[in-house]
């Protein structure tokens, strides 16, 4: 069974104080929203829930990054996908949109994005359950006796 946690908002100002200005209806939803991409039902990968807490509040951070507006009132950047050229003379700035799903450039637009990337590395990983039981009658995964070759005697 995977852990299931509930958002703290003191717990998530005191990690990260430069999001004071977000009402914590807002970060409620913002928390919700990071529950859509890690997974907080019970059925998720990470089975210890001061991790899991952990990670939902750096995807929290990241939403909140991506949609807040800043501490002195401006609304935030309109500008979707990742910077990939800057000038200053006359300001120019393109942005990349182009990331396939499961990539690792919608996390990299902010700190917090690119952490929780980094700290969720282990649950991204293939990982090997081996089949405990024998299955009677069962053959090689090749299609059975006279297949590419037989099966072991």
């Amino acid at each position: 069974m995977s852990a299931i946690v509930q958002f703290n908002y003191a717990q998530w100002i005191a990690r990260y104080p430069e999001f004071s200005q977000v009402q914590q209806p807002t970060a409620q939803e913002y928390f919700g929203e990071a529950t859509l991409y890690l997974r907080n039902d019970g059925t998720g990968p990470v089975r210890d829930a001061e991790t899991q807490l952990r990670l939902l509040n750096m995807l929290t951070a990241h939403i909140a990054a991506l949609n807040a507006p800043s501490a002195d009132g401006q609304p935030a950047s309109p500008l979707v996908g990742r910077i990939n050229n800057a000038s200053e003379g006359s300001v120019s700035v393109q942005t990349e949109n182009d990331y396939p799903p499961g990539s690792a450039q919608w996390f990299q637009q902010t700190r917090y994005g690119s952490g929780f990337w980094a700290a969720t590395f282990a649950y991204r990983r293939v990982h090997y359950l081996p089949n405990k039981k024998p299955v009677v009658g069962a053959g090689p995964w090749w299609g059975g006796v006279g297949g590419f070759g037989r099966w072991p005697r």
